[in-house]
């Protein structure tokens, strides 16, 4: 059967194919040092367990709302009042099968052919096969190291045109673990403020995992002028190790959600009822997982950026959130491998390390980030450790010219 072209415009996710890869060499026997998983590596909280077993035991397995139970509804309400001082409606919140789901359907329900949408370099993988699977245009704006990974209004300015429908900021980011400051949020309004038709994609799921002593601002709340404008999505996948729950949310206009929500009733209808039980207590009960992982995550930030600052051909910078480190291996970039293959590009190197060292990264280029690649390290110390160790080794290897 033919496959429709918003189908054939888009390419599976880099990073479900490379854990899918991961998963056949283990199958095979092969010990893989794995830095590409991009989920908590924490079992969820066992408060939040709790919650959903006493749903099920309640009998609460059935349809709920298109746009979640008003238990949830208000949870998110509440966590927004907490963390940013922003008040919603029930009006402006809509509860998806992930926040994956839910900024795809934001997509669908504003995005007309030749529509275009602003996505910083480098980005999470689904940003842009998001866009074009819904008829627009992606406009991919190289965000360098230099600045930061992050956008600055210049260059937004510059990217803005006629045809511009939303601007995607995710903060913390992945790769990078990059995140804007007030300062630099206010600084990205104030171009805004002069194009009233381009709204904002805010991308925030890694805001509680979070290095700075100061909260993680959110453009909602540092500019009020945009509020109508911003569309902030989130969920519990990562700062509660719920990734395989299922559940996101969005807080935005009420038109907007209207129409998220009319997508979905002919779409999954609503999210899992079980799910949504399990979201609302970990969004209002204890928070003690969130700080003890937190904790965690730092000592493993602090000490993986160590070890891989310490290699002489790669460098990475500090990560303000999430957990991820984009490593620059451009100088390894042109080199040679023992057999005498050529390292054409950061693909190239993540196959040397994989088959090489058995150590499985993301390259920068399925990022927008070439000459990059990316490594968790949401997987224990002594895996960071070992890997790092052997990604030190690949780069020791390595040598300007062919070996005779």
């Amino acid at each position: 059967m033919d496959t429709a072209e918003r189908v054939r415009r888009i390419k599976p996710s880099p990073s479900t194919a490379a854990a899918q890869r991961v998963r056949e060499l283990k199958s095979q026997g092969l010990t893989i040092y794995d830095l590409t998983v991009g989920e908590p590596d924490f079992d969820t909280p066992d408060h939040v367990k709790a919650a959903a077993i006493e749903a099920i035991e309640a009998g609460a397995t059935k349809y709920t709302p298109v746009n979640g139970t008003p238990r949830l509804r208000s949870a998110i309400a509440g966590k927004l009042r907490e963390r940013h001082a922003l008040e919603c409606t029930d009006a402006q919140i809509t509860v998806g099968g992930g926040a994956k789901q839910v900024i795809f359907l934001a997509l669908m329900a504003t995005l007309d052919e030749g529509d275009e949408v602003i996505v910083p370099a480098p980005y999470w993988v689904s940003y842009p096969d998001m866009v074009r699977a819904n008829d627009g245009t992606p406009v991919v704006v190289d965000c360098p190291e230099a600045d930061g990974f992050k956008l600055t209004p210049e260059r937004l300015g510059a990217a803005i045109t006629a045809q511009t429908r939303w601007v995607v900021l995710n903060t913390p980011g992945n790769p990078t673990g990059s995140a804007y400051t007030p300062a630099e949020l206010r600084a990205l309004a104030q171009v805004l403020l002069d194009h009233p038709r381009v709204s904002v994609l805010t991308d925030e799921i890694y805001d509680e995992i979070w290095y700075r002593e100061e909260a993680a601002p959110s453009l909602a709340a540092v500019e009020p002028q945009l509020a109508e404008r911003v569309f902030l999505t989130n969920g519990v996948s990562k700062t509660y190790a719920m990734t395989g729950w299922r559940l996101g949310y969005g807080v935005g206009p009420a038109d907007l959600v209207t129409a998220i929500n009319t997508l979905q009733s002919q779409t999954s209808s609503c999210p899992s009822s079980v799910s949504q039980a399990a979201a609302a207590a970990a969004l209002t009960g204890p928070q003690d997982f969130v700080r003890d992982t937190v904790r965690v995550y730092r000592e493993r930030r602090d000490a993986t950026v160590k070890l891989i600052n310490d290699v002489p051909k790669l460098s990475c910078t500090v990560p303000d959130g999430g957990f991820y480190l984009l490593v620059n291996c451009r100088h390894v970039i042109g080199q040679f491998t023992p057999s005498g293959s050529r390292i054409q590009n950061d693909e190239d190197f993540a196959r040397h390390l994989l088959d090489s060292r058995q150590v499985a990264v993301i390259h920068g280029a399925a990022y927008g980030a070439t000459g990059y690649f990316r490594i968790s390290f949401a997987t224990s110390a002594d895996v960071l450790t070992e890997a790092c160790a052997r990604i030190a080794a690949a780069c020791a290897e390595l040598s300007s010219a062919p070996s005779v």
